[in-house]
């Protein structure tokens, strides 16, 4: 979890493999007109993101029935999302992605062919964040390298 730019799909992408885990990019599953809106720059509100995060934990409780692995790339911004998304799976493990907002930008510029567009998302998606504490996730920096943070969470997993 994280906002736009911290690298979810990427480090997601990263970590499935390493677990043997099938890989889910949330952003795929946004409804026609919240991509619209964000094409358009213009933030989502936590009613838009609603049948969103409903239709994320069904994808997490469809694989705890089928006893599957995966791993989905997700914004989960607010606290409320993330225990949204735990009706789907209890148990569900989450790593934030967390940095500096430089950073964020600069990744975000160099981004081609996405939906999300400009300073004023990123700067909504950081007013709405909640960062979970130590508690409820795995806290990472995304200065560290993308392999490092998969390495560092397996072994939270206690699957290193």
């Amino acid at each position: 979890m994280g906002v736009s730019g911290s690298g979810k799909s990427h480090v997601g992408r990263l970590l499935a493999r390493r677990l043997g885990a099938d890989f889910i990019d949330g952003d795929d599953h946004h409804s026609a007109a919240n991509v619209a809106k964000m094409a358009r720059g213009i933030p989502l509100t936590d009613d838009d993101r609603r049948g969103w995060l409903d239709t994320l934990a069904g994808r997490f409780a469809d694989y705890r029935r089928r006893d599957a692995s995966v791993v989905i790339a997700c914004s989960a911004l607010k606290a409320r999302y993330r225990g949204r998304l735990r009706r789907g799976d209890p148990e569900l493990r989450i790593l934030y992605l967390g940095g500096e907002r430089a950073l964020l930008r600069e990744r975000l510029g160099s981004r081609r062919g996405h939906f999300f567009k400009g300073d004023a998302m990123l700067a909504s998606q950081l007013a709405d964040l909640e960062p979970p504490g130590p508690d409820e996730a795995r806290v990472a920096n995304i200065a560290e390298s993308p392999e490092a943070i998969v390495e560092a969470f397996v072994a939270a997993l206690g699957q290193g």
